[in-house]
């Protein structure tokens, strides 16, 4: 099995992988989604809510804040030393405060750890206006995406790669899409493979281009605070440790 970057930018990522099945993409694919430990908030204790929207909803939009931390450095509350009655080592506080008029964003969030903040302080609260008063503390801890949506890592697809080749004379296919495939020199050029997806084969000149579905394509986008090869890499080991305890309880039977 080889791996290939195609690309890796501004928190995405899309990379092919050779010589694989559609049951391990698809294995893959659903472990970055709920596997890989998040950091996200859990709970908030209200001390003050003056503002035009309920605790549960501030709670809420608090939840799908996107927070970076340092998965090295933070345990899931069941595994740690604290039997999950909370510490430094597996939750953290985010506290804010402020009077209107104005917005509370992230930004305004005051974290007790220096490794734990949002990915990006212009994440609107909730507006104040004048005289309205917002006062919180918000616990954040990890958990899967199989649990709740707001520790998904990521969203993930994949698809298969397309392979060019000689078309036969007597093949009846339809025409490749122009606005990506382009025929240069009489052969066909594909600028972004990324761009390019399709389920059956298409005609262009004399080639034809086809899916492989020995050989697939994976995009990656982070919507955590982590970087998309920590995810992938994560979620493979997932994969892994799974298979491994179905081997040794597939001994048993």
């Amino acid at each position: 099995m080889d791996v290939k970057i195609l690309r890796n930018k501004g928190g995405k990522l899309d990379f092919v992988v050779e010589d694989t099945t559609v049951p391990f993409a698809n294995a893959l694919r659903r472990a970055m989604l709920t596997e890989v430990p998040v950091l996200a908030v859990d709970w908030v204790d209200f001390e003050e809510n003056g503002s035009a929207l309920f605790d549960e909803t501030i709670a809420h939009r608090l939840a799908m804040l996107p927070l970076e931390f340092n998965p090295k450095k933070m345990n899931v509350s069941d595994d740690c030393s604290c039997k999950g009655v909370g510490c430094v080592n597996c939750q953290v506080v985010l506290a804010l405060e402020k009077t209107g008029p104005g917005t509370a964003t992230s930004g305004d969030l005051k974290s007790t750890s220096k490794d734990v903040r949002p990915t990006d302080g212009n994440f609107p609260i909730v507006q104040l206006i004048e005289g309205q008063r917002l006062k919180f503390q918000a616990v954040a801890r990890i958990g899967f995406g199989r649990i709740h949506a707001k520790y998904q890592a990521a969203n993930a697809s994949y698809q298969f790669f397309p392979v060019i080749s000689k078309a036969k004379p007597d093949e009846d296919l339809e025409p490749c899409p122009k606005n990506i495939v382009e025929l240069k020199d009489g052969k066909p050029v594909i600028p972004d493979m990324t761009k390019l997806e399709i389920n059956k084969a298409c005609k262009i000149g004399d080639y034809k281009i086809a899916p492989d579905a020995t050989k697939i394509l994976f995009h990656v986008e982070s919507i955590s605070g982590l970087d998309p090869e920590y995810i992938v890499e994560t979620a493979a080991q997932a994969v892994a440790t799974k298979a491994e305890e179905f081997r040794v309880a597939l001994k048993k039977v």
